[in-house]
């Protein structure tokens, strides 16, 4: 759980940066790009081509093609029909789908866990609830098959670790991920990107080397690490934890406006849904 954790902090300070220096600045698609590159170059020096097994490396290719590639292929349109209140409120099911994904591949159906991400749901929902208002549906849409490709790009990578355990350590073959990512970003950038909204200045560039570097190559790799080591529900609610931890690094750096009694109730009620998720498994 610690990587974990360490990864929810990354990506917590990852949105306050993409909202304050990228996005409406920066063409969304080479934002994607240029994280997808960074990261691959941390880890192709160090990259295993012989002598792993093809369904892993297949595997992996495919996870980082679901998770840099569809995920924000989609992420990025659904904000062209939806506002942002909208976007944060249907991105709140993505536990539902790490549970009912990894108990497909398992082949079984863990009840606790999915009660769990329910409950984890819920407390999302508490904190970024915000009313519809316009034609959403699209958007919506789009957004679910955002959450379900992320949640099976990190179930996938977890159920390969388990299934196909290697003697090469995960460093040297974990960079398989990221040349899966771009064969969906580069083409991307290629088809819809915008040459003009490059960034235009040095903090523009720090971010997305800040980005590529810590909240994509090392907190991919932690996470994936991470998720071996807990169970699913765990990782499904922790999925939501990123909620209050974004709302609460914007609140302390920026200063922006929060409904802190909104936080704190669905903090608690994220913090229940990990304590039910512990009790399934001693019941179990």
């Amino acid at each position: 759980m610690p990587y974990l954790l360490v990864v929810t902090l990354l990506w917590a300070f990852s949105f306050s940066l993409i909202g304050e220096y990228l996005a409406g600045q920066v063409d969304s698609d080479f934002a994607v790009l240029a994280r997808v590159v960074i990261a691959a170059l941390v880890f192709l020096p160090f990259t295993v081509w012989r002598g792993l097994p093809r369904r892993l490396l297949a595997g992996l290719w495919l996870a980082g093609a679901l998770q840099f590639g569809v995920t924000y292929l989609c992420l990025y349109r659904s904000f062209t029909v939806l506002s942002v209140p909208e976007v944060l409120l249907f991105t709140v099911l993505t536990p539902i789908y790490v549970t009912l994904l990894d108990d497909a591949l398992a082949r079984r159906f863990n009840p606790w866990a999915l009660l769990a991400a329910a409950v984890a749901v819920g407390g999302g929902a508490i904190i970024r609830f915000q009313p519809l208002a316009g034609d959403y549906l699209l958007g919506f849409l789009l957004l679910q098959v955002a959450n379900a490709t992320f949640a099976a790009g990190q179930v996938l990578c977890r159920q390969l670790l388990v299934r196909y355990p290697v003697a090469q350590p995960l460093p040297r073959y974990f960079g398989h991920f990221f040349l899966g990512a771009l064969l969906l970003a580069l083409p991307s950038f290629l088809l819809f990107g915008n040459p003009a909204r490059l960034p235009q200045t040095g903090v523009q560039w720090g971010v997305l080397l800040w980005m590529g570097l810590f909240a994509t190559a090392l907190g991919m790799y932690w996470w994936v690490k991470g998720s071996t080591r807990v169970s699913a529900g765990t990782l499904a609610v922790l999925n939501e934890l990123h909620v209050p931890a974004g709302l609460v690094v914007n609140l302390l750096i920026w200063n922006r406006d929060a409904d802190l009694p909104r936080l704190a109730a669905g903090g608690a009620v994220i913090l229940a849904a990990m304590g039910l998720n512990r009790l399934g498994r001693r019941l179990g």
